[in-house]
């Protein structure tokens, strides 16, 4: 998948770290993020010991917000 559409650096390397499993990715947030699954609060970082490496972006479709903002198909 080309992520050469996300023109921020660090959410281009966040989006990097999430592609492929890649731990680092909790390291792009703030040490107890506040996250919403279908309109339900979970845990972050249980969310993500499950998820990391098997959901991910199939296409990067637009990039908005001088990169921050990503759409596209997502594996989930």
């Amino acid at each position: 998948m080309d992520v050469s559409k996300i023109t921020d650096a660090t959410v281009k390397q966040a989006i990097e770290a999430l592609q492929t499993g890649d731990k680092s990715w909790y390291g792009f947030f703030t040490e107890n993020p506040v996250m919403t699954d279908d309109g339900n609060t979970v845990d972050f970082k249980s969310f993500f010991s499950n998820a990391l490496g098997k959901e991910m972006f199939l296409t990067i479709d637009r990039v908005e917000n001088n990169g921050k903002d990503i759409y596209g198909n997502f594996k989930a």
